[in-house]
């Protein structure tokens, strides 16, 4: 498919300015979602890349999910006059926070502490910290009693 070079060079300056591309399966689509390209031109192009291994492709519920490969960033480099320098979005660090993250399912504290509640509700009126059941609980199993079948005389 013949893809002007305006179109190409600002397909292949989107995609190695975030290190990825998402193209929609729709081939009749009049414009690509990000890029003013028709959609149709993006899928090809990137086509012709991936079968250069510049390319990595995933296909995933009616979308092409597309990602740049090492030697994709230096053809792109190449092709597109970008210094060394530079890297694609998807190979910068992201800035870390300077407060430390939150442990994983942390609460916020709260006055009291976290069963304050709680231990009013679950407290015996005797004082005795003691939990469960009492020592005059004794359960039974017998079978026959179950919804299935009528019980058992």
């Amino acid at each position: 498919m013949f893809i002007t070079t305006t179109n190409r060079k600002l397909i292949c300056k989107t995609l190695f300015k975030d290190g990825v591309l998402v193209a929609k399966k729709d081939y009749n689509a009049p414009r690509h979602a990000e890029i003013p390209v028709r959609n149709l031109e993006v899928i090809k192009a990137m086509q012709s890349l991936d079968s250069r291994g510049f390319v990595r492709t995933r296909f995933s519920w009616q979308y092409y999910y597309y990602t740049l490969t090492d030697e994709g960033i230096e053809y792109l480099r190449a092709y597109l006059d970008i210094p060394q320098e530079v890297f694609p979005a998807t190979f910068r660090k992201a800035a870390r926070p300077n407060a430390p993250a939150p442990r994983f399912g942390a609460r916020p504290e709260r006055e009291g502490g976290f069963r304050r509640e709680r231990d009013d509700y679950r407290r015996r009126d005797d004082g005795s910290k003691k939990e469960g059941a009492s020592d005059d609980f004794r359960p039974e199993f017998r079978s026959g009693f179950s919804r299935a079948r009528p019980q058992q005389k």
